[in-house]
């Protein structure tokens, strides 16, 4: 396998806009029928200052993984995480929610949480076998009934 390289890089650095960008056009159209809603609510925009830490994973100098946190009220949410379809099953997914649990560490927080979709199974599966739990719909998700809220208390001892 090849070695894993986990950057911490600007939000808009071009390595991590592509890789959002292929999370949309892959992610995007499994909620076409939803588009209207999720365009009036805006709930699932992410506004570059809210962003504490963007990482892209690089395997053999390659831009393979992506995830952000950024701070919603008191918590830091794991946003846009993603791993090129070639890459999946390689070990992309868990160097990403290392560096975000550890973005949530750093900042002495004792827990990470996110939102992800339900048309996005294989996600909810990574996150629960990852120690993550479910958790009530939190704001901005609201007006979304279909989100899939989580989170990963941490170990005091971690």
């Amino acid at each position: 396998m090849t070695a894993l390289d986990v950057r911490e890089v600007p939000w808009d650095h071009p390595d991590a806009a592509q890789l959002r960008a292929e999370m949309a056009a892959e992610v995007g159209p499994r909620y076409a029928d939803r588009e209207a809603d999720m365009a009036r609510t805006k709930a699932n925009a992410v506004a570059p200052d809210t962003v504490a830490r963007t990482f892209v994973v690089y395997a053999a100098g390659e831009p393979v993984g992506h995830a952000a946190v950024r701070w919603n009220g008191d918590d830091l949410e794991l946003k846009r995480m993603f791993v090129r379809p070639a890459a999946r099953g390689t070990g992309v997914s868990q160097e990403i929610l290392y560096a975000a649990e550890n973005s949530a560490r750093d900042a002495g927080l004792p827990r990470i949480i996110l939102q992800t979709g339900d048309r996005q199974p294989d996600a909810v599966r990574l996150y629960e076998k990852s120690g993550y739990t479910r958790i009530p719909i939190f704001p901005p998700y609201e007006s979304m009934p279909f989100s899939n809220c989580f989170e990963k208390i941490f170990d005091a001892s971690e």
